[in-house]
């Protein structure tokens, strides 16, 4: 989706260009499959350590920061373009239902109307937030973040060295540490053979949330 966008704004007038950057919060190898699927023509990251994730206080995927030409954020981290009705998945058999799929392209397609709105009239946007909106809707990092963060880089270098029980000791500790962090858990899991984190793990981890979200619905003006 993030292809057909800027596709579509590139073109748009010199003092409104637009770009996408897109950071995988992964290995190299298991993002090259999906970053070469997608085939994008705007520049594309592979943060194996979540330096940009301890930055920007990222916790799950898709999320999108918005920030304009004068590297202002104008919209804090948020989820972009989905929403929770994967949970509503046959586990089983791994059927959609209808409905969920639809309300998934309905979710997309608004955020990438908010986008491209922003694109084009700037400021102006019903959904772009001066400076104290978006400082106010800035969510602050856990206190032990940074200890989760250290952590999980230490866990990703003894990886690296072979150190296997010690890593994995490692990275359950950050994820303890920031356990709103599912980028951090997501990249330390088992994965499936699409390298997803996908397994019984993971829904119990889903499970666990009770009512809670697992994608907080972005606050996007419509018709406006």
């Amino acid at each position: 989706m993030w292809q057909s966008l800027f596709e579509s704004l590139v073109d748009s007038p010199s003092d409104r260009r637009f770009t996408v950057l897109a950071v995988a919060l992964d290995e190299p190898e298991a993002a090259r499959p999906w970053i070469e699927a997608a085939r994008p023509t705007y520049p594309c990251l592979i943060d194996r350590t979540h330096h940009v994730a301890d930055l920007y206080n990222l916790v799950n995927v898709p999320q999108a920061v918005w920030i304009d030409e004068h590297g202002r954020i104008v919209r804090p981290p948020e989820i972009a373009g989905s929403n929770d009705g994967f949970r509503q998945v046959n586990r089983a058999t791994g059927a959609v239902p209808e409905a969920v799929l639809a309300e998934r392209v309905r979710i997309k397609t608004q955020y990438m109307d908010a986008v491209r709105d922003w694109v084009l009239l700037g400021a102006a946007s019903a959904n772009a937030l001066d400076a104290e909106h978006a400082a106010a809707r800035l969510e602050l990092p856990r206190e032990a973040a940074s200890e989760a963060h250290a952590r999980f880089r230490l866990g990703m270098h003894l990886l690296r060295e072979g150190e296997a029980d010690e890593a994995a000791a490692q990275m359950a500790e950050a994820s303890r540490l920031n356990p709103d962090s599912w980028a951090m858990w997501r990249q330390a899991a088992r994965k499936d053979q699409r390298g997803l984190a996908s397994g019984p793990e993971f829904w119990a981890r889903v499970d666990a949330l009770g009512e809670r979200p697992y994608y907080e619905p972005a606050d996007i003006a419509v018709g406006k």
